[in-house]
């Protein structure tokens, strides 16, 4: 597949996240508290959905670990609020079934694949590591929202979301800039602009967050 088509790929799932965090971000500002609407996280799912598919076409492992771990967090946030039984059946079982079937393949195709994932020459084990790290704590983000949220009983973002989030997408601009991969680099400079925001409303804000 020509290069180009990776990169808009890639890009469409960056900026379907930067879309993401503008509409939460314009309705924190509005409501003068960080808040999570619904288009939040169907941005997410396939904004997730099309960066796993560039980490497979790039052979970078680290990225298709780090969407792996958060797309199904996701989905549970639309059930959550009630909005994952709206999206037609078909569309359900495709986003439930074709990261599982790439997966399978991936590692199931021959060795040929499993090699170029974890033995590629444009990405030195060190770096991989880093990368995996990255994604790892920029994933447990989603973890810690996740447990929250189901304390709570409903889907919030709460302080320890957002302190994640700016670690976890340093280490991914770090991880972006050695690897010189542009559609990470984008995406995470904006992120942490958000992420900056979104900790300083939540220190203005008199709710109680964790």
């Amino acid at each position: 597949m020509s290069t180009w088509i990776i990169y808009s790929i890639g890009f469409t799932a960056q900026l379907l996240f930067s879309s993401r965090l503008i509409i939460q971000w314009i309705t924190s500002e509005k409501q003068k508290k960080v808040t999570t609407p619904t288009l939040f996280w169907t941005l997410s799912l396939f904004a997730s959905f099309l960066l796993f598919v560039y980490g497979y076409l790039r052979d970078d492992f680290a990225i298709m670990l780090g969407q792996g771990l958060t797309y199904f967090i996701y989905i549970r946030n639309l059930q959550l609020q009630k909005q994952w039984e709206k999206f037609p059946k078909v569309m359900r079982w495709f986003l439930l079934l074709v990261p599982v079937f790439i997966s399978i393949f991936y590692f199931n195709n021959n060795t040929i694949d499993v090699e170029r994932l974890f033995k590629n020459e444009a990405i030195p084990f060190w770096l991989l590591a880093l990368g995996i790290v990255s994604q790892v704590v920029f994933t447990l983000r989603f973890v810690f929202q996740w447990l929250y949220s189901e304390k709570q009983k409903e889907s919030s973002l709460p302080l320890g979301f957002w302190l994640l989030s700016l670690i976890g997408s340093i280490l991914i601009l770090t991880y972006a800039i050695i690897r010189r991969d542009p559609v990470l680099f984008v995406g995470q400079l904006f992120g942490a602009v958000i992420y900056s925001r979104n900790l300083m409303l939540l220190k203005k804000s008199p709710i109680e967050n964790t």
